[in-house]
Formats: C-alpha cells, sequence, structure tokens
C-alpha cells in the first residue's frame, strides 16, 4: 500500500488498513453503541469512521447504554461528510423478513401483535409489519379495529410478495379454522341422548340455534316444549343458557339436531288410560286445515277433529265453516294411539247419532218430506231430519222425463215429497224417489202411441243429432236426424226452434228403456175433414188399428 506521495507506507498505517473491515452498503452488520445522546445513538461498526443512528429507530431506547452490541444495516459507506450511514430499523425489518420468507410459508399460522391502524385496516408485528385488511379481523366481519391494538393475537399468512416485501396476514381465517377444529373435536365426542348445557345464540321461525362450545346445534320449535308455540321466543332468548338432549349427530354434514322438551316426561305416556274412546272433553282449536281441526285437549296433546266428524249433515268444504282457530268446544275420544302419539275425536258425536233408529223412521216406501239442500250433475241431497239425508237420483224424479240436470225441477231449499227406495243405515245412506209417489204411465202411454201413429208436439230441445219433442205432459220423443225432413243443404238449428209445433210419426217405442222413437219423413197431409181416427186424436187417444198402416221397424 503506497502513501499519497508514492512512499513506502509505515508498520501502523498497515496495521490500521488491514483492521478494517471489508463492508458493503445494504450489509448489516454488529457494531457497539460509544456515545449516546437525546437523539442519536452513535455506533462503532470497525470502520473508519463511526456511524450515527437516530434514537428513534431503537424500541427500547430507554434502555440502551455505552457498550451494548446492535446489529445495524449499512446504508451509506461515507456520505458528503465522510459518515457511515447505519439503520437499526432498517436492519430489524430486513432480518425480520429473513426470518419469516425461511421460516413461513402462505397459509401458516404465526403469532403478531396489531400496533397501529392504517388506511382500510391493520398494521401487525409479526417481526416485521404485515398488513391486516379490516374485513379480515373478526368471523363476523368488521370489528372495533382500536380494540386489538396491543393483543397478542394469532393470523394466517394470506399472501407473501418478495418483490414488494409485503406481507397480508389475516386474524378472521385463524378464527375460522380453530372454530372448524372446535366443532370436529365436539362431533367426535357427541353422543345422541346425552345433556348438554349451551347458550342460546339465534331465534329464527323455525327454531333457535344453540352454541355447544365449539358447534351450533339446531333446536327446532317442534323440540321446544311438548305443548304448541307460535314462535321459540315465546320461550328462549338470545343469552340465555339452556340445557338440551342431543338427538342426532350428522357427522359428515357437521349437523347437530337438539331437543329440550325431551328432557321432561311426555303427557303421551298416560293418554291412553287418561282419554279412553268416548271420554267426552274439553279442548282447545289451535290449527284449522283442509281436511280437520287439531284440538289441544292440555299442553303436548292435540287431537285431530277430521271434517268427516264435525256434522252429521252438513257436507262442509272446509273446517272453519263451523270452527274458529281459539275457540273452546266439546268433542269425543273415538281413538287414541299413545305411541304414535295420535288422537282421533269427533264433534258430532256430542249430540248423538240420529242414524239411532232410522230404520225404523225410514222404511222401505215410506212417504217422507225434506229439504233440498244441495244440487248436484247426478241429482239431489235431500235433508230429511239434522244429520239425516237421502239421495235423489235424476232417474227418480220422472217417470217420463229425461231430467239432465235436477235443476230442470228443483230448487235448492224447495221442499219434496219423496218414498224411501233403499236404507243403508251402516254406510248410512238413504236413496229417494219422486216418481215412485205416483203410478207408472208408461203401460198406458204404449198404447196411447202405438207404434205408427200420428202425434204432434212441441221441440223442446235441439241437438246435434236430433230434436226432442214434447207429445204430452212430460213425454218426449226423439225424432233423429236421420228422420228430420231437412233440403241438402239445410241444418237442424236454421229449420227447427225450441218451441216449434212439429208433427210426426212413432217409429220406436220402448217401454223398457222408455223411449219413443219418432219420425216426419213422408208424412201424410193432414185431413180437411174429420175422422173417427182424427177424433180420437183431438180426445189423446190411439187412433183405430186400421187409420194408417205400421213403417218398417227403425
Amino acid at each position: 500500500m503506497m502513501t499519497p506521495d508514492g512512499g513506502e507506507p509505515s508498520p501502523l498505517a498497515d496495521l490500521y488498513a488491514r483492521s478494517l473491515k471489508n463492508i458493503s452498503e445494504g450489509q448489516i452488520v454488529k457494531g457497539k453503541i460509544i456515545d449516546l445522546t437525546p437523539q442519536e445513538v452513535s455506533v462503532d461498526i470497525g470502520y473508519k469512521s463511526e456511524g450515527s443512528i437516530a434514537r428513534s429507530e431503537f424500541p427500547n431506547a430507554q434502555t440502551l447504554k455505552v457498550g451494548d452490541e446492535v446489529e445495524v444495516l449499512i446504508e451509506t459507506i461515507e456520505d458528503e461528510q465522510g459518515m457511515v450511514l447505519l439503520s437499526k430499523a432498517k436492519a430489524d425489518r430486513q432480518k425480520g423478513w429473513d426470518r419469516i420468507v425461511n421460516n413461513f410459508k402462505e397459509s401458516d399460522l404465526i403469532d403478531g401483535r396489531p400496533v397501529r391502524k392504517v388506511k382500510g385496516g391493520l398494521m401487525v408485528d409479526i417481526g416485521i409489519e404485515a398488513f391486516m385488511p379490516a374485513s379480515l379481523s373478526s368471523i363476523k366481519g368488521y370489528t372495533n379495529l382500536d380494540s386489538l391494538i396491543g393483543q397478542s393475537l394469532k393470523f394466517v399468512i394470506l399472501k407473501i410478495s418478495r418483490a414488494r416485501k409485503n406481507i397480508v396476514v389475516s386474524h378472521r381465517d385463524y378464527l375460522l379454522q380453530e372454530k372448524d377444529r372446535q366443532r370436529k373435536s365436539l362431533l367426535e365426542t357427541l353422543s345422541v341422548g346425552e345433556r348438554r348445557t349451551g347458550t342460546v345464540k339465534n331465534l329464527t321461525d323455525f327454531g333457535a340455534f344453540i352454541d355447544l362450545g365449539g358447534a351450533d346445534g339446531l333446536l327446532h320449535v317442534g323440540d321446544i316444549s311438548w305443548g304448541r308455540i307460535g314462535h321459540p321466543s315465546e320461550v328462549l332468548h338470545v343469552g340465555r343458557q339452556v340445557d338440551v338432549m342431543v338427538l342426532a349427530v350428522d357427522r359428515e354434514n357437521q349437523k347437530i339436531s337438539l331437543g329440550l322438551k325431551q328432557l321432561l316426561p311426555s303427557p303421551w305416556e298416560h293418554a291412553e288410560a287418561k282419554y279412553p274412546a268416548g271420554t267426552r272433553l274439553k279442548g282447545k282449536v289451535v290449527n284449522l286445515v283442509p281436511y280437520g281441526a287439531f284440538v289441544e285437549v292440555e299442553p303436548g296433546i292435540e287431537g285431530l277433529v277430521h271434517i268427516s266428524e264435525l256434522s252429521w249433515s252438513k257436507r262442509l268444504g272446509h273446517p272453519s265453516e263451523v270452527l274458529q282457530v281459539h275457540q273452546e268446544i266439546e268433542a269425543v275420544v273415538l281413538a287414541v294411539d299413545a305411541k304414535n302419539q295420535r288422537l282421533s275425536l269427533g264433534v258430532r258425536q256430542v249430540t248423538g247419532d240420529p242414524w239411532q233408529g232410522a230404520a225404523e223412521k225410514y222404511q222401505l216406501g215410506a212417504k217422507v218430506v225434506g229439504r233440498v239442500r244441495q244440487l248436484t250433475d247426478f241429482g239431489a241431497f235431500i235433508e230429511l231430519e239434522d244429520g239425516i239425508e237421502g239421495l235423489l237420483h235424476n232417474a227418480d224424479i220422472s217417470w217420463t222425463r229425461k231430467i239432465n240436470h235436477p235443476s230442470e225441477v228443483l230448487k235448492k231449499g224447495k221442499m219434496v215429497e219423496a218414498a224411501v227406495l233403499s236404507l243403508d243405515v251402516d254406510a248410512r245412506r238413504i236413496t229417494l224417489g219422486m216418481k215412485q209417489l205416483m203410478p207408472d204411465p208408461w203401460p198406458e202411454l204404449v198404447q196411447r202411441f202405438a207404434l205408427g201413429s200420428a202425434v204432434e208436439g212441441t221441440v223442446t230441445k235441439v241437438a246435434g243429432f236430433g230434436l226432442f219433442v214434447e207429445i204430452a205432459p212430460d213425454v218426449e220423443g226423439l225424432c233423429h236426424l236421420s228422420e228430420l225432413e231437412l233440403g241438402n243443404d239445410e241444418k237442424i238449428d236454421d229449420r227447427y226452434h225450441v218451441g216449434d209445433h212439429v208433427r210426426a210419426q212413432v217409429i220406436k217405442l220402448d217401454e223398457l228403456e222408455r223411449r219413443i222413437g219418432l219420425s216426419n219423413k213422408n208424412l201424410p197431409a193432414p185431413r180437411t175433414e174429420q175422422t173417427p181416427g182424427d177424433s180420437a186424436r183431438q180426445a189423446g187417444l190411439p187412433p183405430p188399428a186400421a187409420s194408417s198402416a205400421p213403417p218398417p221397424a227403425a
């Protein structure tokens, strides 16, 4: 090594040069504190000049003393004043970064402490400062960030960016992992039938969620009380501690079903002895459904009154026609099944069965009087007394008239007379007939309207297949389309109308089927002079046999 003037260096200068460390900018080296001031710390790193560091860079500045060893980062070897620029904070940051990237990876757990609040979240000291977004501070999303500053917490490393030398962490992910671990642990230890203590966490329309200490179980509204409740809030409130029974554990789907009422004796245990069939009791209507009414006879025991057991006489479309929710009623026990928790009740039985003694009162052929209660396509239901009604079929209304619907001759509420045709007390059925109260006119009609006889009548109905013609009171004949005089392009409803008077000839007479067939084809012209046959027709009698020859059979 040469001196500035080109001479040989002195032994002391050579020793000094060899004692200097081989250092470079960005390097972390050890140094010794040689001086302390209120603002700065002077550190000797073994170079030809010491370095100065702001005292604020030392987290434990109040405990520093001359002679302490510290690790620092060399920022600049010589500044304009020939000083070495050092940084304690950058050295700590670099050491912390190296420790993190060498020992941790993304998704690992790490301990840390939030140190300050920044825009959008917190800076967390994990050896270096990492960023935690506010949304990742708790399971429920945003929380009071100030309350977390200074706490020792655990975090999950979400992202390590080596290029930008920053780290993103999440306390929320740690909490979720811990919750999942606790849930799995709890699910492994739970057994059906055991008793557990939990805290009401949330209430819904269908039940309550109970925190069992690591996992939530569902306490369904139907398992809260043996009695009927409309909402869990009638019995429970959030934060309340309750004892519950484990009803089911689904480890695969991590679901727990709980029961509260199961910790109490079931009211159904003694139901069969307490409510034998035939027992008369009082209860409150708690629900109405299309098929019946549910009646609470005591808390935890409800009976069903089927819609068919509400009335002896009324055919109800819905139980709300006679009952209301909260209504107090009397009923009779029809059957009880404690094992399946079913109680069948009847309301109509309270008034007694009107069918008792019906066999003596409604004997075959007896004449009865009743009120038309309902009209159907096939007939009419006649109410004979409260709880007993009979069916009057369309075919039993008239001997001669074809009844397509009972409304053609009957009105709802009208009083009618009828005869009892059949009675089945077990099936609670009575069939009635109106026409049976008068003699069958068909034997006389067969004589009166013989085959080939000429008739006159009034059109009562025009159909696509022919005309219905009334040829006597309530006596109709059918003139088929093929037996009508029509032009080639003439339509039946253009030629004939209801109320028209027509002439025809009897071509078919079926006493068994009670049908008369007519034809108005090739009719002879009406006679201008009175004949015995004309007199007979005007008198409503069949014409003499010789008056006309019968046509070929139809």
